[in-house]
């Protein structure tokens, strides 16, 4: 979804890391913290890869607006640029698994301008954990659906791709939207390959309609 609205992506066929294996250090804690260099380069793309300017997109403001429409929706997100907060969605129904790009965190102490701590993005780099909290309750909710949607992701990063086989194990329909295959494709039930901008708004449209006809 991201990279509809301008921002590139990671793993796909032009990816960042592909297209720049050392990219993958920028993001990376244990470089981050060591290396002033890689913290100079981490903040440059950061500032550079258009996510600050970045707006919802046709697929963002579909998941609001199904929200609105009173279907129960929740969102179990990768991404760090609050887009989906942006085109409306409540807060409070979206899970952050890999934190957010648009606030920071000081690793030694909060008054970091008298402290000299290190600042770095309030996300989850390479070599940390995941907040216990947040996947807590995403696994909850992965566990309570009853259509469960992987949008543009290549699932392929733990634990956050194992919410997938969750779903499913659990009952849920699993639909994966996403250009390539990945590796939870022989247990969907129905896979898309159609660009995210077009394809999901109108699969929302027709799960909304499936609701409301109370199948």
């Amino acid at each position: 979804m991201p990279c509809d609205s301008g921002i590139p992506d990671y793993r796909g066929p032009n990816g960042l890391w592909r297209r720049d294996p050392e990219a993958e250090k920028l993001v990376t804690y244990e470089y981050y913290m060591s290396d002033p260099g890689i913290r100079r380069r981490s903040w440059r793309m950061r500032c550079e890869n258009g996510a600050r300017d970045a707006e919802p997109n046709a697929a963002h403001r579909a998941v609001a607006e199904l929200e609105r429409s009173g279907v129960p929706v929740r969102v179990i997100t990768q991404n760090v640029d609050g887009l989906h907060q942006l085109a409306g969605l409540p807060a409070r129904k979206v899970l952050e698994l890999h934190g957010t790009a648009r606030s920071v965190v000081c690793e030694d102490d909060p008054p970091c301008l008298e402290c000299g701590g290190i600042l770095k993005s309030a996300t989850v780099m390479f070599g940390e954990r995941l907040d216990p909290m947040v996947l807590g309750e995403a696994v909850a909710v992965t566990k309570a659906c009853q259509v469960f949607i992987a949008v543009g992701t290549s699932l392929q990063v733990q634990p956050a791709a194992g919410l997938a086989d969750v779903a499913a194990d659990h009952g849920a329909r699993l639909i994966i939207v996403n250009a390539e295959s990945t590796p939870y494709d022989e247990i969907a039930d129905e896979i898309v390959r159609e660009p995210i901008g077009t394809a999901l708004p109108a699969l929302l449209d027709r799960l909304a309609a499936t609701s409301e006809q109370g199948v």
